[in-house]
């Protein structure tokens, strides 16, 4: 390879032609330390940490110049822009661009560098200053760098919109749930879709999800629960886990949208099958008649069930927890009409698909950033 091939990007704006040219990072960059904010009075200045923001205070380290976050301990690959005025604790280093270097543009190349490669310690992850002034890059001249900084600032950008919508969609669905189902000690839910009206009941779990086992199903597939996720194909599952395919026959069969219990690992509220297979028979499985899944899974996932109703039923501690599965039968759940519950159940799922797609576009956005900051730096 040439030398000007190897100091130049593969992809790269229209009109620069220069060669980059290869500096330290502390060249570009003036490393300081945070210190602490103890002795400081509550204000309107920031304070920072390497999870973000902390608190206000009264003073600032940096009054005008903006700058760069990055963890001297703890998290040290999740660098940051830090816009002045600010403060900033003594675990977190801020790097403010030297000359004319432009801050975007620089914050892209703190993106790229491979932090945890620079960790000084055998415990806590530590990053130096020397070791952040000795990083050798790449950098073309100060027009070229706005131009490459712009762009990811405005991708940037692009990336919060779609996490606030994703965020803003779930709290959302939060909030319209606790009001869609009935509050203690009321008959009716809050929020109501139109032509409903019937009182709601209270009715035990047991009688409105009826267990069932059956086994001897070898030809459909092994499926894994991922908590909050229902089930996956066990094939597709990143977990790698390893059965005895002689044991299969003794695997209990799920049909898609019953519901899976785990006894021994309990986790969270109750699982919803994806689709028809077998599962371990450590599980328990749950069908319900007249019944739609989709309603009562958002329930079942709810902290009204799991840290109030169901929680008199399981014990043990942390990993250990288990739960007492003929208790968990005795457990009020709410219950309406078929057609009402389907009603919530149809809104839900198009709650769902919606998060679902700005979920997606998020990620799409994010691994657009990642696949071009390797191409468009050196």
């Amino acid at each position: 390879m040439s030398e000007e091939k190897r100091r130049v990007p593969k992809l790269r704006f229209p009109g620069f032609t220069d060669e980059w040219e290869e500096r330290k990072l502390g060249k570009m960059v003036d490393v300081r330390s945070g210190k602490d904010y103890k002795h400081l009075k509550e204000g309107s200045i920031p304070v920072y940490g390497t999870g973000g923001y902390m608190l206000s205070v009264s003073e600032a380290l940096s009054y005008l110049e903006d700058a760069i976050g990055i963890g001297r301990k703890g998290t040290i690959d999740k660098p940051y822009i830090l816009k002045a005025p600010f403060w900033t604790v003594d675990t977190l280093f801020y790097a403010i661009p030297r000359d004319s270097n432009d801050l975007n543009f620089v914050f892209d190349i703190f993106q790229n560098i491979n932090w945890k490669k620079k960790d000084e310690s055998t415990g806590v992850p530590s990053l130096s200053k020397a070791a952040i002034n000795e990083i050798d890059v790449l950098t073309p001249k100060t027009i070229e760098q706005k131009v490459i900084g712009t762009f990811f600032y405005n991708l940037d950008h692009l990336i919060t919109l779609h996490q606030r919508k994703s965020e803003h969609l779930q709290k959302l669905k939060k909030s319209l749930l606790q009001k869609m189902f009935p509050k203690k000690g009321e008959k009716v839910p809050e929020l109501r879709f139109p032509g409903f009206t019937d009182t709601w009941e209270q009715r035990k779990l047991g009688d409105v999800f009826q267990e069932y086992s059956e086994k001897k199903h070898e030809e459909l597939p092994v499926l894994t629960i991922i908590q909050g996720g229902g089930t996956i194909l066990r094939e597709k599952s990143d977990r790698n886990l390893q059965y005895d395919k002689s044991s299969l026959s003794n695997y209990k069969m799920v049909k898609k949208n019953d519901f899976i219990v785990h006894l021994r690992s309990f986790e969270g509220g109750l699982e919803k099958a994806n689709s028809d297979g077998i599962i371990s028979p450590a599980y328990h499985t749950f069908h319900g008649v007249g019944t739609d899944s989709r309603f009562y899974y958002s329930y079942f996932r709810s902290q009204d069930f799991i840290k109030i109703r169901l929680l008199p039923h399981v014990y043990g501690i942390r990993d250990g927890r288990s739960i007492d599965i003929e208790g968990m039968k005795t457990i009020d759940i709410p219950f309406t009409s078929y057609e009402e519950q389907k009603r919530i159940g149809n809104f839900i799922e198009s709650l769902d698909n919606l998060i679902t797609l700005h979920q997606r576009k998020l990620e799409h956005v994010k691994d657009l950033k990642k696949g071009l900051l390797q191409q468009m730096f050196i």
